[in-house]
């Protein structure tokens, strides 16, 4: 029987006011069964901040990349844009802009 059994079953037989007791040694008994497994060796080869400094993100955002275009392309691109803003809808009344 380990240690902690014992000193369960000895204090089990001493009356009620042993419950408290009990279960107080229970509580230790499970937090000692849980630190048993912990490693406190803090000798590893890394640490979380070189972990985060190698961490390479395969979601992130990758810009795209417009193609080229010369300037008669860019001016003739404005000069549409513009034309078919004018002759659009006429529901922008109050967004400022008065030709």
């Amino acid at each position: 029987m380990s240690h902690g059994a014992r000193l369960m079953s000895e204090k089990s037989n001493r009356g009620h006011d042993a419950d408290d007791a009990n279960d107080r040694e229970l509580i230790n008994m499970e937090f000692e069964s849980m630190v048993e497994g912990l490693s406190l060796d803090e000798s590893t080869p890394s640490t979380y901040l070189d972990e985060l400094e190698n961490f390479v993100d395969q979601n992130r955002f990758i810009a795209p990349t417009p193609p080229r275009k010369t300037l008669s392309a860019s001016f003739q691109s404005a000069l549409s844009a513009f034309k078919k803003w004018k002759d659009g809808k006429t529901d922008r009344d109050g967004d400022g802009v008065a030709l």
